[in-house]
């Protein structure tokens, strides 16, 4: 299995990504730091959010097989920049999360991750699971 690490801004679904890819019940908690686990690696949204702290997704990169860059369909801008994804010597998949709420748009999620350079974009639901199964698919290839 790949190892994969998430990167988002605050309130992207990391964590309850995290915990959906493992199975845990999903509970809320604010990730305070990187937490380095078998199969996944979670960050705080502050690294993403922060030009200093980012410095540290970086070299955190190099530990994972795969960067996941997370967007939540409810985000009104994005944080990325257009083809950040080139710079990574890591495959690079976008990961489109909350895709339930009112008012979500994939669409425009999907377009931001394609900016970044994201070829392969997954859709998913931690709550309820959907897209759970492709991305896992995809990171046991």
């Amino acid at each position: 299995m790949k190892k994969i690490i998430l990167m988002g801004r605050s309130g992207a679904g990391k964590t309850t990504l995290t915990q959906a890819l493992r199975g845990n019940k999903i509970t809320y908690h604010k990730t305070q730091y990187i937490e380095h686990g078998d199969a996944i690696i979670d960050t705080p949204g502050e690294y993403a959010e922060n030009k200093k702290l980012s410095r540290a997704l970086l070299l955190y990169s190099f530990e994972a097989d795969v960067v996941g860059i997370l967007m939540s369909a409810t985000d009104q801008y994005s944080i990325y920049s257009p083809n950040i994804a080139s710079l990574s010597t890591r495959p690079v998949i976008g990961i489109v999360t909350q895709i339930d709420m009112p008012g979500a748009r994939q669409d425009l999620a999907d377009m931001w991750l394609k900016l970044t350079g994201c070829r392969d974009i997954f859709h998913v639901n931690s709550v309820s699971g959907e897209g759970i199964p492709d991305l896992w698919d995809y990171l046991n290839k």
